[in-house]
């Protein structure tokens, strides 16, 4: 270990140097943890090259040694987030910040490593963004508080724009992580914040909480909000994501019937499931959260589900299977093939759900988890094109029909590259972060397509299903490991080739596989059945 005095941006800044592994340690497509003073950093060797970032991501602190490496980037393992190597630029979400990039210096077949000294313990780093010019008019109007308006802010600030940004939401706050709402019912409102009060001030972004835009005026450059105000913009930013379908039957508005969509929602149910009898109408991705984090804190567990078993369209029933039985240990009671008949109350309080199959299920409590409609209903009237789900329509560079509106997130219905452009709504995180950013490029006159395959993740009493691209329609699965041991790479197949995987316990087979997609690679049935089972997925080579 030594240290040295290096010049930087005019003056001389103290590094700490580490010597960290001879040169041929590393091949090419390698990765390594190594230390430098107190700081875990990874190194990475491409195309002859060293480079050394930040070793965790930005998203979870995932260790980044354990992603998956295709040429110049490194995809976490857990949530699908993707880093530059060489800039340690974040190039995919989810996620919003960058990591710190670190000087490599290959000497007598010794390869070191040099940080700056007072930079020493960041993990993370925050791309440089401009604020406001007073004299600037032009304004930029975000509608909805979720990721694709907080990355679509931080997009044109990274890029100079100076004009006013005004985010409104009818939220209470401020964009905060919402894929946590359902796997950790009780979190503290200020942990889940994307970003503090002071992010936005120093921006000097807008963000009107507790508001709402009900209606969009084309021809005046205007937008009414619910408060009988009127806010000009140049451009504008549909980004109001979904509502929780609500329950049609008897008894749905009686005390104790919950939809979860607000951090409010999220507190209300885990106060009235604490130690009492929980019903969850939906055995889905929201819903089977639900009933997991319940599964250890109310009296008794319930899921009623239409199909034979949970994801039984989308991860299929090996899959849907498992995670029944997984909850099933956890004395979840699954009452599958049925439906809500009516839901029956005294006093305006829930006290029990009445099933079509007759089965009477004792509840105080009901959280239905059914599917989300866009909310788009503010639009009538405004000329914008929605599909016949109600959709925002878009083209790849996120641009409605109608001139200088731009749409993103669960909102929106988009051309998806890897299914050849097919126009689909699909309602992921990180998608919305991704387009976020694709508006505002264009938004700037920035020619940017949105290329971003899909990746998500569901959590079921800790462990984690990933899943990416898009499998709407397949015909087949084929597995690699046993999902009867909870430890398996699933891959969906439709017209010969593999158009998603899912995982549990199987990293970072999901990341690789998103990389590739990313890159275009095609995977076809018979590799995959190939692979499932000689060789691994490091055989499947970017072509």
């Amino acid at each position: 270990m030594s240290r040295c005095q290096e010049p930087g941006g005019g003056e001389e800044q103290e590094e700490v140097t580490g010597m960290v592994c001879q040169e041929e340690d590393l091949k090419d497509g390698q990765m390594k943890e190594v230390a430098v003073g107190d700081q875990t950093v990874l190194l990475v060797r491409t195309q002859g090259q060293y480079s050394a970032v930040g070793s965790r991501c930005s998203h979870y602190n995932a260790p980044l040694v354990k992603g998956a490496l295709v040429g110049d980037r490194v995809r976490c393992p857990f949530h699908g987030a993707c880093f530059n190597v060489r800039t340690g630029d974040i190039e995919e979400y989810p996620g919003l910040d960058s990591l710190p990039s670190y000087k490599v210096k290959v000497e007598d077949g010794k390869v070191y490593v040099s940080i700056p000294k007072n930079s020493l313990r960041l993990t993370k780093r925050v791309k440089e963004m401009c604020s406001r010019a007073p004299d600037v008019q032009h304004t930029i109007v975000l509608v909805g508080g979720g990721p694709a308006s907080l990355v679509c802010a931080e997009t044109l600030r990274q890029n100079c724009y100076r004009g006013r940004i005004v985010m409104v939401t009818k939220d209470t706050l401020p964009p905060y992580d919402k894929p946590k709402l359902s796997k950790a019912l009780d979190v503290d409102s200020c942990s889940i914040l994307l970003r503090t009060s002071d992010f936005y001030q120093q921006l000097e972004v807008e963000v009107w909480t507790q508001k709402e835009v009900v209606s969009v005026k084309p021809a005046d450059k205007a937008v009414l909000l619910s408060d009988g105000s009127t806010q000009r913009y140049d451009q504008l930013l549909i980004a109001t994501g979904c509502r929780a379908r609500p329950l049609d039957c008897p008894g749905r508005d009686l005390k104790g019937v919950e939809l979860l969509q607000r951090y409010e929602d999220a507190k209300e149910i885990h106060d009235a499931g604490l130690g009492r009898k929980a019903v969850v109408i939906g055995s889905s991705f929201i819903g089977m959260e639900v009933a997991s984090y319940l599964s250890d804190k109310a009296a008794s567990v319930a899921v009623v589900g239409t199909s034979g078993c949970p994801y039984e369209r989308s991860l299929g029933p090996e899959i849907g299977r498992m995670s029944m039985q997984m909850l099933e240990e956890q004395s979840v009671k699954f009452y599958m093939n049925d439906a809500v008949a009516e839901i029956q109350g005294e006093n305006g309080k829930v006290k029990r759900v009445v099933l079509k199959s007759g089965r009477v299920l004792e509840a105080d409590v009901v959280i239905a988890g059914i599917g989300v409609i866009p909310n788009s209903d503010f639009l009538a009237g405004s000329e914008l094109e929605v599909d016949l789900r109600k959709a925002v329509v878009v083209d790849k560079f996120m641009r409605t029909s109608v001139a200088d509106i731009f749409g993103a997130g669960d909102v929106s219905s988009f051309p998806l590259t890897i299914r050849g452009d097919q126009r689909v709504n699909v309602g992921h995180w990180q998608m919305a972060h991704a387009q976020g950013r694709v508006a505002a490029l264009n938004m700037l006159e920035k020619p940017t397509t949105c290329e971003s395959v899909p990746f998500f993740w569901t959590v079921l009493l800790g462990q984690s299903i990933r899943y990416t691209g898009y499998g709407e329609g397949y015909t087949e699965i084929i597995f690699k490991g046993k999902v009867e041991d909870r430890k398996f790479l699933a891959l969906y197949i439709k017209d010969e080739v593999v158009v998603a995987a899912a995982s549990l316990m199987f990293d970072p087979a999901v990341a690789r596989l998103a990389e590739l997609m990313a890159t275009g690679r095609i995977i076809t049935r018979a590799e995959a059945h190939f692979h499932r089972h000689e060789g691994n997925l490091d055989d499947f080579k970017v072509m």
